[in-house]
């Protein structure tokens, strides 16, 4: 299939796309990511009949196992995870046995030699004919060492015309610009730019991806994206779920560096970007880097008056006691790690000058949901009586990505026999509309690598403009030399700090849904 054929059809996924034989290699294989994700994907691509024969599947981990233990171990997580049941396994048992586990040390040299040797000497080699997907599914601090090694070893480069070598890279992507910047240099020593999948399960959801259908396929509303008919955009992103184990990594972390430099900043640049050129993966990615250079380098004292952050501290969740985060097991006492941030931003183009955009998470949040609110400006006019007027709403688009996924518009009617105005709503959900398999994110993702089509994926340059945004966002937050942070209980919806940011300026954050 040619680049033009795959830009055709940038967002399908079809069993028209064809899948080349190919080898898998999953470093973590026996991590929790593998178990969760990523072998149910490949599941439910085979089910679906994505997946070529002569697929195989190698994973590569530490511990020692046979072939037969690492399928049972599959198995048992296929049965837990799988978002269809019971699994069909029909399909298991044929895909398993192109299942194999390779024993090595991430570091360790020789462990890719006889992975290369491993290879050639698969049932299916003569059909994959050298072609590989290596999936880095382990802690980001060994990102350098697997591409290096398949670098050094020459599994990193096609040998021929035809053949690929592709490397999927799963988030953290650095936790920082300089960071990011070694590891993109690193990474494109081993894999050509093109060949590296740096994966954002938030872009492999349907309801993200149709963020571009619902602008760019309708003439009701591109027409009125724009500063002349919008007054603000709010993105929250809300978590119930603490850190759940995850003390040691997040604290390093944070809510910004977890949430805001990936996930958030992807709805906020498809959101903002502009019509691209066609619907090919560099057109698209090229509108969305622009995005992000177009937002204004600020001071750091209007940073720190245009964000906040703040640290859970003792509440309850459905009836349940939720520990502040200091009191979190690998924590430290005395962290000043957010677990919630809100920012305001601004836009210096044509389109969206003057208009604010504001971006919230957190962790042990009142609800578990993902929406965009898009909130238009009043009528120039106003041809009804005072007392009527002050009931007017504002109209208000959400787009709801999790859960309940849809589209709600909210619009002023008429009340029946009384001169007064009523907020009413037109809504679209898409398992009422829709009732096709849904694939998860991570099946649309893996096809996407499969295939070759990267517009569901972040390219180096744009990884590197969301961490000078965070970057900034920390030297800030560095100048005031806090001691301390606002705490929120959990179980509320974050600090009153948050209010107090849409609130100076007439404004506040949309509603909590009330049907999750």
């Amino acid at each position: 299939m040619t680049c033009q054929e795959i830009s055709q059809r940038p967002l399908a996924i079809t069993s028209s796309i064809p899948v080349k034989p190919t080898a898998a290699v999953i470093f973590g294989a026996t991590g929790d990511l593998t178990h969760r994700k990523i072998v149910p994907a490949f599941y439910h691509l085979a089910k679906n009949g994505l997946l070529p024969e002569d697929f195989a599947i190698i994973g590569f981990a530490r511990r020692p196992k046979t072939d037969a233990e690492f399928r049972e171990d599959l198995r048992v997580a296929l049965e837990q995870f799988s978002h269809t049941k019971p699994i069909d396994y029909s399909v298991w048992d044929k895909m398993s046995k192109h299942i194999y586990y390779h024993q090595g040390d991430l570091p360790d040299l020789d462990s890719y030699r006889s992975l290369a040797e491993r290879l050639k000497a698969l049932p299916e080699a003569d059909a994959i004919q050298g072609n590989y997907l290596f999936y880095l599914a382990t802690a980001p601090n060994y990102f350098g060492d697997v591409a290096g090694n398949l670098a050094e070893v020459g599994l990193a480069r096609a040998e021929r015309d035809g053949q690929v070598r592709r490397l999927i890279v799963e988030k953290p992507f650095g936790e920082d610009l300089q960071s990011a910047q070694s590891l993109n240099n690193t990474l494109q020593k081993a894999f050509p730019e093109k060949n590296i999948y740096r994966i954002d399960h938030y872009l492999g959801k349907e309801t993200v991806q149709n963020l571009m259908y619902f602008r760019f396929a309708n003439t009701i509303f591109e027409p009125l994206w724009n500063r002349n008919y919008i007054d603000h955009v709010q993105i929250t992103v809300s978590e119930k779920v603490g850190v759940m184990g995850r003390g040691g990594y997040y604290d390093s972390a944070g809510a910004s560096r977890d949430m805001l430099q990936n996930h958030m900043l992807q709805l906020f640049t498809l959101i903002a970007m502009e019509p691209p050129a066609s619907l090919d993966a560099e057109s698209i990615r090229d509108e969305k880097v622009k995005v992000l250079r177009s937002i204004p380098t600020p001071k750091l004292d209007e940073l720190t008056k245009n964000s906040v952050r703040a640290q859970y501290g003792g509440g309850f969740i459905d009836g349940k006691a939720i520990p502040a985060y200091r009191q979190e097991d690998r924590v430290a006492q005395n962290s000043l790690t957010e677990t919630f941030v809100a920012l305001r931003l601004e836009i210096d183009n044509w389109r969206w000058q003057g208009v604010p955009f504001y971006l919230r998470t957190g962790k042990a949040l009142s609800k578990q949901y993902t929406e965009i609110s898009i909130t238009f400006n009043r009528p120039p006019s106003v041809l009804f009586a005072s007392s009527a007027d002050e009931r007017l709403h504002r109209n208000n688009l959400r787009i709801r990505i999790q859960p309940n996924e849809g589209i709600t518009l909210n619009f002023n009617a008429k009340k029946p026999a009384k001169a007064e105005a009523q907020g009413v709503g037109m809504n679209f959900r898409y398992k009422q509309d829709f009732t096709d398999y849904l694939p998860e994110a991570y099946e649309r993702l893996i096809v996407d690598a499969l295939t070759g089509e990267s517009t569901l994926f972040t390219r180096s340059d744009e990884v590197e403009q969301a961490w000078r945004l965070v970057d900034t966002l920390h030297a800030a937050w560095a100048s005031q030399q806090s001691t301390n942070l606002p705490l929120y209980s959990a179980g509320s919806m974050g600090p009153f700090e948050s209010d107090l940011l849409l609130q100076r300026e007439g404004r506040r954050w949309a509603s909590v849904p009330t049907d999750i």
